[in-house]
């Protein structure tokens, strides 16, 4: 700077400072990149640095990987919740089972099938109310703790906890199965026990999903449990067991169509009844005597054409049995129940799933995300 302006030991200054820096190439360029910074073009940015100005410290699935994997280790340390589960699918599966045992070929045996099925869907209320207490906690401590110090995204938080519900209730239901339907209805056909299986699964599935939709909104397990019965006590009265959808009022047809517990029942029932044999017992007989010099064959065979049922003694002249189906899908049909929909029924409730899922997700954001201007 003395070189420049003249000055020196030996020298006096001959140019101004100031003027001279004003002049040069060197503050000119200085200049130009302050324009720049203030403009916000600063063309040499970081890509680092503008990820870096994101909300949160790392990408939605490394959110995701995190959190899933915590909520894992959490409840690895409750071993009391887990348990429960287990303890809730083994009981009712066995109780269910045995209060159905080796169902016999009868109509009243089919209804013990068909009842057997209702009966284990009756356990829903009880498997959301499970995961109440559990996910509330895990709220609370999002909601104080984490959301505010934005350390994951509240998507993160509640995908993670959907997650790590899937593999227990697949083990609880696996359990169910083991101990439901082999006692109800006994070994039968391998493509018929996997898709049994599948729609057992899917039940628990659901129940995890309906759980999360019912209390993504609610302030405490308590208050949840309320709308989870009364929702509960609609799906389940208007599923078409209690009272055929021919006996419904009108009004109330729409709560057996939306019910997905219509569905899953009606699909587990197809399966297990299809081509099943009925063997009515002596009370489910129709019993009369045929016209004289006529042997009970004879005098049905008209009837017999256009008739679902089956005639016991064709050859007898006296006391005719006459029974009023001959296989369980005849009986069945008046609940709406048809083989030919068993996979679409299958998949309506994975439908049903993914709606859960979704309005959650919508519900949580709108009513504990989203903050609203009032006035």
């Amino acid at each position: 700077m003395l070189e420049v302006v003249g000055a020196g030991p030996k020298g006096s200054a001959v140019n101004d400072w100031p003027e001279v820096w004003k002049r040069s190439a060197e503050s000119k360029a200085v200049q130009q990149e302050i324009e720049v910074l203030l403009q916000g073009n600063d063309v040499r940015t970081d890509p680092v640095n503008t990820a870096s100005q994101t909300e949160f410290a790392m990408p939605f699935w490394s959110q995701l990987y995190h959190v899933t994997r915590r909520v894992f280790q959490q409840y690895w340390r409750t071993p009391a919740y887990i348990w429960s589960k287990i303890a809730l699918g083994t009981m009712s599966g066995l109780f269910i089972g045995f209060s159905f045992f080796d169902a016999d070929h009868s109509i009243r045996g089919t209804e013990g099938v068909i009842f057997s099925v209702f009966t284990v869907s009756s356990i829903l209320a009880t498997l959301a109310q499970q995961v109440f207490p559990m996910f509330v906690s895990q709220r609370a401590l999002y909601e104080v703790r984490e959301r505010p110090a934005k350390a994951y995204s509240w998507k993160a938080f509640l995908i993670a906890n959907v997650i790590v519900e899937v593999p227990y209730q697949i083990f609880t239901g696996i359990l169910v199965y083991a101990c439901f339907y082999y006692a109800v209805d006994g070994v039968n056909s391998s493509d018929r026990q996997v898709l049994v299986l599948l729609y057992i699964i899917e039940f628990f599935i659901y129940a995890s999903s309906f759980a999360h939709l019912v209390i993504a909104v609610m302030p405490d397990a308590e208050s949840a449990s309320h709308v989870d019965v009364l929702l509960f006590s609609l799906i389940l009265a208007f599923n078409g067991v209690l009272q055929p959808p021919n006996a419904l009022p009108g009004f109330w047809k729409f709560m057996w169509r939306v019910s997905p517990l219509t569905y899953w029942i009606s699909g587990i029932v197809a399966t297990v009844t299809h081509s099943r044999s009925i063997e009515c017992s002596q009370p489910e007989l129709a019993v009369f005597d045929p016209p004289a010099g006529q042997t009970c064959g004879q005098y049905l065979t008209p009837y017999l054409r256009q008739s679902p049922g089956q005639l016991v003694n064709p050859n007898a002249t006296a006391g005719c049995e006459y029974c009023s189906y001959t296989v369980a899908d005849q009986y069945v049909s008046a609940f709406h129940v048809d083989w030919d929909d068993r996979w679409r029924n299958f998949g309506l409730i994975w439908a049903y799933i993914g709606f859960n899922i979704a309005m959650a997700t919508i519900l949580y954001y709108v009513f504990r995300v989203k903050k609203w201007r009032r006035g």
